[in-house]
């Protein structure tokens, strides 16, 4: 049975991205959302571009949206004005192949900010999972004397296995960049916060750092 996706927000009722049967055959594209739907336009921009300029394939950025589906605004709440020249800002990460299709990497607000370098999250907890007998990982900025902030990691380990925190740190530190890097540390837990649709609640994990 093929399994299709879309992508939309409330603001946008709802959808602005699909995945269509056409795209299934395409074997070499994996974790994709697909593409706009029609008469729909989206760009990637950069993080805090105020000038909605466009970013070319492969580089991540905000996703914007413009469309009929797109609401006018947030009803007597004018403070509150996510436009910039008239594209709507989803505060989703996102970037493009060279085909055109969206791949989603994370939240704008949950992007780790080291020393003027944007860290998705997702991002290092998609490595971290490849790392023998972990099961399951989440990442969050805690602060850095020297940083500001940095990637913390916290994973929960295959029953009856052992984590060594120094060689997760380690396997990490030659798959990324130096900003990457798992300077925050790394704490073994027995299971990753979530939701009831499987978010990762990293407000929890940030309040369990402060408590240690």
């Amino acid at each position: 049975i093929p399994f299709l996706q879309g992508y939309g927000l409330t603001e946008t009722s709802p959808a602005v991205i699909t995945t269509r049967l056409s795209h299934l055959s395409n074997k070499s594209i994996i974790g994709f959302l697909g593409k706009p739907v029609p008469n729909t336009e989206v760009k990637i921009i950069g993080i805090d571009d105020m000038t909605a300029t466009h970013l070319g394939p492969n580089q991540m950025g905000e996703l914007v949206v413009k469309g009929p589906q797109v609401m006018k605004g947030y009803h007597n709440r004018p403070e509150e004005n996510i436009f910039i020249d008239g594209w709507m800002r989803t505060g989703d990460m996102m970037y493009y192949n060279e085909d055109g299709f969206l791949f989603i990497t994370d939240r704008l607000k949950e992007l780790i900010k080291v020393k003027g370098f944007q860290v998705p999250p997702a991002e290092l907890e998609e490595i971290i999972r490849d790392f023998p007998d972990i099961v399951d990982a989440a990442v969050v900025g805690v602060p850095h004397e020297n940083y500001g902030e940095a990637p913390r990691a916290y994973v929960v380990p295959r029953q009856g296995t052992k984590i060594n925190p120094e060689k997760l740190i380690e396997f990490v530190k030659s798959k990324v960049a130096p900003y990457k890097q798992l300077r925050g540390g790394v704490s073994i837990i027995d299971n990753i916060p979530k939701n009831a649709s499987g978010k990762i609640l990293r407000r929890e994990l940030k309040q369990l750092y402060e408590k240690a």
